[in-house]
């Protein structure tokens, strides 16, 4: 994505928070008005009290109208503070739903294919870069495009040769933004896409830091986190040396604008220049063109401080956008689940991963009839996993048709079947949380009874019998503080708990030593009576609780056996 597509993709977004970003400009509208009237008021006040010689009682009004308009002046800066940072929070926090819907849209597979690191990054730093753009750049650059412009509307008709002045020097100043600008955007990408990799091989460490110990490469791996964080350090040097530089350039033709203004009002007004205005000048008319020509190249300066915010959401807008817009998966179906009895029809599928360039499954026809139990066999990579996610609605076949009772899996509500559905999987997921809260996930609205028939039926009050507060024990993330086979058994009273026509399970006893394998599989025997279910194993024990083997090969059925 490049600058022109990064801003404009950042523009859309503002229609988020139209309503306070135009707020917000008006605010600073204001803000810059009241400023000509106080540039105003001061240079007649002067004018009477010293060139006509006005009596401090004559001056009260003008005195009185500086403070209201200097009251007005720091009440618009309030408003522009505060909508500034509505319309960042609104925009920020729509755009985090926008992502978690899209993220959940897109489903596990999508999110398998990417690093954790660098999803967190996206939700969290890359929106958050977006904060000084709606609250400060944008707003401002509205400001700068037309505050400039009243001011030389009020310049012109005292001194117009100022004017002239102000209106060559003023298009120097966003010249130089852009130019410094597109080094800047660049940078910026790079910076986050460092910081992407940074979390990212920071997380994978965290999270394998046992495996790492075990073979001596914790150091070695605290030295490559060293310099991943100083490869990032490096980046955000660089962006802020450009940002500096933007705001020495503005600084520099700032500064010569206003001498130059300065030495042609204090010129005239000595008499030294009789050409132009000069002549004509009177305290009134160059102390007025001098207060504002600071204040012309006020709104530039601002809009030029704050242009690494509008560099930093450029450099974020490139991974928003990949996820936000990305390609989308074919729109889920509507259709009702069918009140049948689960008769699935596998039609000649297949999957292809990498855009094509692996396949997963191919051609595979096959039917699982109401109530048959089938294992699903073959080496790692056969393709057993990819044909339970089509199942589960996770994935869609690039060819072929997976049937329910007739109708297309892709037609069907994905909400619907996977109500329908329960799931065990190797290495099961809990949350932090009780025990009782995590067998709850399969089904939220159980009363506390249904909850411990389920825990029972899956064998998990007897070690929780052994644990302070029974199956109100709080578990860690992952669940921490229990066993392999104590999760699997919290994973299958889940599968209890929901009551679900269909069990897919994908390798459930991995892992696992032969003892609590056969525990287990005791207690899938009594949660497979009345199912139909579907199992991708290895195991033999794990074989034997099917009544039909399907043999898988390269993605192929190769042989189907009772």
């Amino acid at each position: 994505m490049d600058d022109r597509a990064a801003g404009r993709w950042l523009k859309r977004q503002a229609g988020l928070a139209r309503r306070p970003i135009g707020l917000t400009a008006a605010a600073g509208i204001a803000q810059g008005l009241c400023g000509v009237a106080q540039a105003g008021l001061i240079a007649w006040i002067l004018q009477r009290a010293v060139m006509e010689g006005a009596r401090l009682s004559d001056l009260w009004p003008l005195f009185a109208a500086l403070l209201a308009a200097a009251l007005l002046r720091a009440g618009a800066a309030w408003v522009w503070e505060a909508l500034g940072a509505v319309a960042a929070t609104q925009v920020k926090t729509r755009l985090r739903r926008q992502i978690l819907d899209r993220v959940h849209a897109l489903g596990p597979a999508w999110r398998a294919e990417r690093q954790t690191g660098d999803l967190a990054v996206t939700l969290i730093e890359r929106v958050e870069a977006l904060d000084g753009y709606y609250a400060r750049f944008l707003p401002q650059s509205r400001v700068a495009s037309v505050l400039p412009i009243l001011i030389l509307a009020a310049v012109y008709p005292i001194d117009w040769v100022s004017g002239v002045i102000l209106t060559i020097a003023g298009p120097f100043v966003p010249l130089m933004m852009a130019l410094i600008g597109m080094k800047a955007a660049d940078e910026s990408r790079k910076q986050f896409r460092t910081l992407a990799r940074m979390s990212a091989y920071f997380l994978d460490r965290l999270q394998g830091l046992a495996t790492l110990r075990l073979f001596g490469r914790a150091e070695a791996e605290v030295e490559g986190i060293a310099l991943a964080a100083d490869a990032f350090r490096d980046r955000t040097m660089r962006v802020l040396r450009i940002a500096f530089l933007s705001s020495a350039s503005l600084e520099f033709f700032a500064s010569v604008a206003v001498a130059v203004v300065a030495t042609y009002v204090g010129l005239g007004l000595l008499g030294f220049i009789g050409w132009g205005t000069a002549p004509n000048l009177t305290l009134f008319s160059g102390l007025f063109v001098l207060l504002m020509a600071p204040d012309f190249f006020q709104p530039l300066r601002l809009l030029a401080a704050y242009y690494h915010d509008r560099v930093a959401a450029i450099g974020a807008a490139e991974g928003l956008a990949e996820v936000l817009d990305g390609p989308a998966e074919a729109p889920a179906g509507g259709r009702p689940m069918p009140q049948g009895e689960f008769d699935i029809v596998f039609d000649n599928v297949s999957v292809a991963f990498d855009g094509g360039a692996r396949s997963a499954v191919r051609g595979v026809s096959m039917r699982i009839a109401p109530g048959d139990h089938i294992a699903l066999v073959g080496m790692s990579g056969a393709g057993k996993s990819t044909l339970l996610s089509l199942l589960l609605g996770f994935r869609r076949p690039d060819a072929g048709r997976v049937l329910v009772d007739g109708i297309d899996l892709a037609e069907i509500d994905p909400e619907e079947l996977r109500r329908r559905i329960a799931w065990i999987g190797q290495a099961p997921v809990l949350f932090h949380g009780t025990l009782r809260d995590n067998i709850r996930l399969g089904r939220p609205e159980a009363d506390d009874a249904a909850v411990e028939r389920a825990a029972a039926e899956a064998r998990v009050t007897e070690f929780a019998a052994a644990l302070p507060q029974g199956l109100d024990t709080p578990v860690g993330e992952r669940g921490v503080g229990l066993s392999g086979g104590q999760a699997q058994r919290v994973a299958l009273a889940r599968a209890f708990l929901k009551d679900a026509p269909l069990v897919l399970l994908d390798e459930p006893t991995a892992s696992l030593d032969r003892e609590t394998e056969a525990e287990i599989l005791e207690s899938i025997r009594r949660l497979a009576r009345g199912r139909t279910v579907v199992v991708a194993t290895h195991s033999p024990a794990a074989m034997a609780i099917a009544d039909r083997r399907i043999l898988l090969d390269q993605g192929r059925v190769q042989a189907e056996a009772a």
